[in-house]
Parts: C-alpha cells; structure tokens; sequence
C-alpha cells in the first residue's frame, strides 16, 4: 500500500465528515406508524455514531410523518441534538421546515391561545436551540414564536401544559416552565433581555416561588435554567442539586430515570410496581451529564468519564440506547429524548464538536 493510500485510509476511518456522505433520510424513506421500542433490542457490537443520526432522523421523521406534530418527547429534541451529528451525517431539514411551518403556515393568522399554549414552547424551544447549534444566531422565526410564547403566559406565570402522566416530560406544568426559562436563557443575540422577555421572566419567577419542586428531576431542571436566567436557584442550591445527581451514579456508569423521581410524593406505577432505579438508560443518563457539564463539573471527570463509558457500550443495533417509561406505559418514547440527550452528553464533554450552549461562549455572540 502505498503512502498516499494509507493516508486516505487513516482518514476515512478518522475523519468521517471529509468522506462523502451517504444521502439524508427523508420523509419518503420512513414508514407510517410509529415502530415499537422496546428492551430486548440487542446492544450494538460497536459505538456507531452513524447509527444513531439514523436513528434520530428515523424517529423524527417518522412522528413527523405519523402523528404531524411538534412534542416534547422525539422531534423537539431531535431539533436540539441531531446538529451535533453534522460531521458524521447530514439531515435532510424536514423536520426544521415543519417546525418552521407552525408559525408560516398553521399559525400565519391565528395562533395558538392560552389554552394550548404548550404548542409555542415546544416550537419555540426547537427552532432556538437549533439555530443556536447551526448558525449561532436567532432566527427571526424563532424569535416570532418566542414573542407569542409570552402572550399565551397564564397569569401565575406559567402555561398549560400536558398531563398524560406521562413523567417526566409530560405530566404537569412546572416542566413546561422550565423548558421555556431555558430557552430564553439559551437563546442567541440576548432575547432574555428583551422587554417582553424581561416582564414573562418575571411572572415565570413567580410561578417558580408558588409551585416548589416535587422530585430531583424537577431540581435539576430548575438547576440548569438558572445557569443563565437568575433568580431561580442560588449557587448553593445548584451545588447541592449536582451533589444528589453524582451520588445517583450507578454501578455501570449510567443513571436511571426513575432515580430522579423517587421523592415524588404520590407518584407511582400504573402496574403497582416500584420504579426501576437500579437499571440505568439513555435519558437519565444523558440528562444528568448535561445538567452536571452545565453546572461546571469537567468534562475531565472520573464520573463523566464512566458515564462516556457507558454511553459507548449501550447504543442498541437501531442506533438507540433505550429507557423505559418510567411510569405510565408511553411506548418507551421518552428513548428518543434520551438518545437525543445521550448524544448532547458526548458533545457537552467533548466527544463530539462544537457545544455551543456555555453562557461564555454565548456571551461573545
């Protein structure tokens, strides 16, 4: 072999991004119906970062394509995490342009009301966490939906939002809430700032003070908010709340969802059942390394390091890595957050490019 032909092979096997790219999935290349999830998946021989575009593009394209909506659960996160895949695989952009569709085509004259005002922080918060992972500014579009966010604010300070017991995502109005103070706090060209952002941060603030948190999940959420948005957790409390995510660390370098839930006073399974904490998967997993990079752990860390660890030898064969719903029976679609989190993680500590979300970074924009 000669030098030049060991060179180019080095590089392909290293560098996938200068290899030319097979085509995007599209709309056209999914099923209709939503494929089972489930646990008997077998694990992938390999840590195949590939796969698991596929797998977020199949996922999203194919509630995109079924169900013809924005959710929290698969293609919200989906627009948050699948830029970081960029080098490894290129998206076709459709579910972008659906997200796009809701304030062009479906809300171009009437938006969404108070009573369904969910649907603003959903499309908000994915249209502003992707241009915030692509082009590093806010677009005007997402901008837009932000802006009618805050019309469709209830009073208390927070919005409607899905109660399908569906924990933790969808299952009362305080995740909602958060999700909404993170993005302003994540958002490009500093909207926080905005009059209209500064009198709904306000009433959020309030919402937080009347509505305490019910379990760690929702400590952590609030935790991570304030990182950019003050007046929502004190430096001590950010610090207490990490100590409680590190020590929930479990044997094989995971975390389990039902971990972050247990002091949840009155949740419980539908089949009666206790919540699986010592099972770890891709949504605790994720989330918890995330918040912990956010919250200044490095990503040097022992703890994160075995984290990375697991994350690299639980990816199923579809490119997934699974988690189960960890109360009511939701088709285990909190996986397709999960994977979308696990993915976040690697490129929070480094193991894939260009983590555009510290406040420094943010800051010089």
């Amino acid at each position: 072999m000669t030098t030049l032909l060991r060179a180019l092979v080095l590089l392909t096997v290293t560098w996938p991004s200068v290899v030319a790219a097979q085509q995007p999935l599209t709309l056209k290349d999914v099923a209709k119906g939503l494929p089972e999830i489930s646990a008997d998946e077998p694990m992938a021989t390999e840590f195949l970062p590939m796969k698991a575009a596929e797998y977020l593009d199949r996922s999203a394209l194919n509630w995109v394509k079924t169900k013809k909506c924005a959710t929290c659960h698969t293609n919200m996160f989906y627009m948050i995490a699948r830029p970081a895949l960029h080098t490894i695989q290129r998206d076709s952009g459709e579910v972008r342009s659906f997200y796009e569709d809701y304030r062009k085509v479906r809300w171009l004259k009437n938006g969404p009301t108070e009573k369904d005002g969910f649907w603003t922080i959903v499309v908000g918060t994915g249209l502003t966490f992707n241009d915030a992972q692509t082009t590093g500014k806010h677009s005007d579009l997402a901008r837009e939906v932000l802006d009618m966010m805050w019309k469709v604010q209830r009073e208390d300070g927070g919005w409607n939002w899905p109660h399908c017991d569906y924990a933790p995502m969808e299952i009362d109005d305080h995740y909602g809430v958060t999700i909404a103070a993170l993005t302003v706090g994540v958002a490009p060209g500093g909207y926080a700032e905005t009059p209209q952002s500064r009198a709904g941060l306000e009433k959020l603030r309030t919402y937080f003070k009347n509505n305490p948190p019910k379990s760690l999940h929702h400590r952590a959420m609030l935790a991570w908010c304030s990182v950019r948005i003050d007046g929502i957790a004190t430096e001590e409390q950010r610090k207490q709340t990490l100590a409680e995510l590190l020590a929930l660390q479990l044997d094989d370098g995971g975390w389990s969802t039902s971990g972050l839930l247990t002091d949840w006073k009155g949740l419980a399974r539908d089949d009666g059942k206790p919540l699986n904490t010592k099972t770890s998967d891709g949504y605790g997993t994720g989330l918890v390394m995330v918040i912990a990079r956010e919250l200044g752990l490095s990503a040097d860390d022992a703890r994160l390091r075995r984290g990375v660890k697991w994350i690299r030898t639980n990816q199923r064969e579809s490119g997934k890595w699974f988690t189960q719903s960890p109360v009511k029976d939701a088709g285990n679609l909190i996986s397709n957050a999960g994977s979308a989190y696990v993915i976040l993680a690697l490129q929070a500590c480094g193991e894939l490019p260009d983590w555009p979300f510290s406040p420094t970074k943010q800051a010089s924009r």
